[in-house]
């Protein structure tokens, strides 16, 4: 039986860095200082702030199993989040032959797909765009393992899933470095009202925005609103944001030099595909497999975080583990969507133990069936979650804006 959070911080114990949320094992030291001040720190905060047993059903408030069910599955309703960190402990072992054969059922089908519609580019256009709108699907799970390698959950050597993560940000046009550390941010952070701006999508309390003169709130209003965020912000963050990275000046040059290396090798990739095949395989072929590939990207990130029932708080309630896993959802997909996106939607498990590997998540949710119904958010529900944009603090829901305006003032 895993120990409670109450006999962990009764003894004042730090968590092992390799089972904090969001930590990467070794990692540069930005990075490290990042997690452990924000483990340490929640820590401290949890003999204040005692998280109770996991809610299910869809992460209702008070929701469990009924008291007539026993066994197994009751004792795991009771589990904290913390006993959870250490339960899950057992799934974080890359398996060295799955995650060759995962990158390798993904990377090889990309390519193949990308030369085959740069071939029939030439016989029909509609032909090639279609195969390359349907190759967004291998770019976003590439993505996905890129994802894992920021972890270091791919293969147990630390630079192999760097350089491994650095070659594939080449193609997802995403600097792996800059990545990795901003992403670690977010692990850090999530949830917390205090410490946004970093890795995640702007989030206002009803109160702030409340508190704006209408400027304020139609700026406000622009940056929520879907055909922004789903249309402008994809294209703004994987073609422009993505090429300097502004926001880590003060960081170290590693970063730049991250940034700038992607860049020559996205610069030196795309000048030998124009020079071989003209601006019309840019035109058919790169961009709409890119374009798609980062809305859907930004679509599953969004719906991860942005629901009725997340978890937002302000620093000194906020703990890292309760965050990571009352604030992320379990988005329920389809086997095929699941495939494609990594298993990614078995978010509150990845914030909980980000080490475990994409393809062990669906392990855990089927193992733990709390889990399975924590947070949980069906295909045809999560579409409601585009309406949701304010947090209201007093109800400590995801609210619309007809919603809010409906509160008392």
């Amino acid at each position: 039986m895993p120990f409670s959070s109450n006999s962990n911080n009764a003894r004042g114990q730090q968590p092992d860095q390799q089972d904090m949320p969001g930590s990467m094992g070794h990692q540069d030291g930005s990075i490290q200082t990042d997690m452990l001040k924000a483990g340490s720190a929640s820590t401290a905060r949890q003999a204040r702030v005692q998280p109770g047993p996991l809610p299910v059903t869809g992460g209702a408030p008070g929701a469990g199993y009924p008291s007539g069910v026993t066994g197994p599955r009751q004792e795991e309703a009771r589990l904290t989040a913390s006993d959870w960190t250490r339960t899950l402990m057992k799934y974080r072992q890359p398996i060295p032959s799955r995650s060759i054969f995962e990158l390798t059922v993904t990377l090889a089908p990309f390519v193949a797909i990308w030369a085959v519609a740069w071939w029939v580019l030439s016989i029909s256009t509609a032909l090639a765009l279609a195969l390359a709108l349907a190759n967004a699907a291998f770019l976003l799970r590439l993505f996905i393992i890129q994802h894992d390698c920021g972890h270091g959950s791919l293969f147990r050597d630390r630079r192999l899933c760097d350089w491994i993560g650095r070659v594939i940000g080449v193609i997802t046009l995403t600097p792996y470095d800059v990545w990795r550390k901003t992403h670690a941010i977010h692990h850090a952070t999530s949830g917390n009202l205090d410490r946004r701006g970093i890795g995640d999508l702007p989030v206002l309390t009803v109160r702030e925005y409340r508190g704006k003169g209408w400027p304020g709130r139609t700026l406000y209003r622009l940056l929520r609103h879907p055909v922004f965020l789903f249309g402008v912000v994809p294209f703004y963050t994987f073609f422009l944001h993505n090429r300097l990275p502004v926001h880590l000046m003060r960081s170290g040059w590693r970063y730049w030099l991250s940034a700038m290396a992607t860049n020559a090798a996205i610069g030196l990739t795309l000048t030998v595909i124009v020079l071989l095949g003209g601006w019309e395989v840019m035109l058919f072929v790169f961009l709409p497999t890119m374009l798609l590939a980062a809305i859907a990207g930004m679509w599953f990130f969004y719906v991860q975080h942005q629901f009725e029932e997340t978890s937002w708080r302000h620093e000194e309630d906020w703990n890292i583990r309760d965050a990571s896993l009352h604030g992320s959802s379990h988005y329920a997909l389809p086997g095929i969507l699941r495939w494609i996106t990594g298993n990614i939607g078995v978010h509150h498990v990845h914030h909980l133990a980000s080490r475990i590997p994409f393809y062990r998540l669906h392990d855990v949710v089927k193992d733990h069936d709390v889990l399975a119904q924590t947070r949980r958010i069906m295909l045809w529900e999560s579409f409601r979650c585009a309406r949701l944009h304010l947090w209201d603090e007093k109800s400590r829901r995801l609210l619309s804006f007809a919603e809010a305006r409906a509160l008392p003032t």
